[in-house]
């Protein structure tokens, strides 16, 4: 990987939230110029191009903002992150391929890797070296995960995996993975798993591309057979994979809920509004009553999220407010998308491939409805809202204190290993 670069010198206390985004609007402007036209370029180049785009914003040092100096991060503060996530919404960096190492599993491995993972695996993680996905849902473990049956036996100083996991962003171009699997079934279902540093290139580790309803392929089904995992390759503690899946799924609800807004994104009120206007449809009242509401969902999902990184500077970690944030950005996509079919029609649905507009424009309805899903559905943030926000009593559960082994779960059949 070579030797890092340097990076600048400036610190929290050197540099104020608003110089640091100053900063951050000038160099993505001069990097990221409008009216550009770029040839075609092939999966494998669009890739290269992610790579090199992100190690250049390491280098300039907007990569990696509130990580710890020491495994290459800024050491700065959430206002700080706040401050860029505001320059970066006039603009369309090329990232989409490091999302899930940025916003989950990196912030994972921070708090409990071990220091010779740290020093592995994060420096890397940011500089667009090594690209890192998640690996939690199965076919028969989607919403309630802790019900997979993916497993890991131990086998000397190391482990032997089996099992499949499905709907895994991103894996066709990962070099690793955060994955969660079983490694006692005599214990109740959360109790008995484990999370470990998954080699996506080790032998016996198979990616499948699944193509959605955009007709893109960002996700995969892993099939994994016989893959050796080494002993220190635990993220965290065997037996508290559990806590670290809750861990990873707090920053990837807020990672989710909070992801800036590009005012260029099909869905953005700022599009809708301008489509509405040039189509001379704002000036129907349901329309013009629905754009109000979509912009002041999105702005009060800004400003929520900004008190959760105010906040987190203070020592007040966001929990499971984070996944109010996900449930509103999930509500607010809906709502675009119900706007974005009064404002154009059936074309809102359709395209030619020619209209670049409405092309984009389709894709994200078409894709939108994954928001209710993708890191845990709408119905599951509610009940994470309902129980650990509001205090309210948990749901029945019959299968509580029951060992795994003894649950009809998925294929497997009570009283099966």
């Amino acid at each position: 990987m070579g030797e890092p670069a340097a990076r600048p010198s400036e610190t929290s206390t050197e540099e104020t939230p608003e110089r640091f985004g100053a900063r951050a609007g000038d160099w993505l402007a001069e990097h990221l110029p409008e009216g550009i036209e770029f040839e075609p370029r092939t999966p494998q180049e669009e890739l290269a191009h992610s790579r090199s785009f992100q190690a250049a914003l390491y280098d300039a040092g907007f990569a990696g903002v509130t990580w710890p100096v020491e495994y290459g991060g800024r050491g700065l503060g959430q206002v700080h992150q706040q401050a860029f996530n505001d320059a970066v919404r006039d603009f369309s960096p090329p990232v989409g391929p490091f999302i899930v190492g940025l916003g989950m599993c990196g912030p994972t491995l921070a708090d409990l890797g071990t220091e010779a993972q740290k020093q592995r695996y994060l420096r890397p993680l940011l500089r667009g070296e090594e690209i890192w996905c998640q690996l939690f849902s199965e076919p028969g473990a989607g919403s309630d995960v802790a019900s997979l049956q993916s497993r890991a036996v131990r086998d000397g100083d190391g482990w032997v995996l089996d099992g499949q996991k499905v709907w895994t962003t991103g894996a066709h171009v990962s070099d690793f993975g955060a994955i969660l699997v079983r490694t006692d079934p005599g214990v109740p279902k959360h109790q008995g798993l484990t999370m470990f540093v998954l080699d996506m290139r080790a032998p016996g580790v198979t990616v499948r591309p699944l193509r959605d309803m955009t007709g893109r392929s960002v996700f995969n089904e892993v099939f994994l057979d016989g893959v050796r995992l080494p002993a220190d390759s635990v993220i965290g503690e065997v037996g508290q994979g559990w806590a670290a899946a809750v861990t990873m799924l707090g920053h990837e609800r807020v990672f989710i809920g909070g992801m800036a807004s590009r005012r260029s994104d099909a869905l953005s009120f700022t599009a809708l509004a301008g489509l509405a206007a040039e189509r001379g449809t704002d000036r129907d009242p349901v329309v013009r009553e629905r754009l109000a509401r979509l912009y002041a969902q999105q702005r009060a999902l800004s400003l929520f999220t900004r008190r959760m990184r105010q906040e987190a500077d203070t020592g007040r970690p966001p929990g499971a407010r984070g996944s109010v944030a996900k449930l509103v950005g999930a509500l607010n996509d809906a709502l675009a998308v119900e706007i974005s079919g009064d404002v154009t029609g059936p074309t809102a649905l359709a395209w030619d491939g020619v209209d670049t507009g409405a092309t984009d424009r389709a894709l994200a309805v078409n894709g939108a409805p994954s928001s209710s899903i993708a890191g845990g559905t709408n119905e599951i943030q509610r009940n994470i809202i309902g129980e650990r926000v509001l205090g309210l009593p948990k749901e029945p559960s019959v299968d509580r204190g029951v060992p795994f082994r003894e649950l009809r779960v998925g294929t497997q059949k009570p009283g099966t290993e």
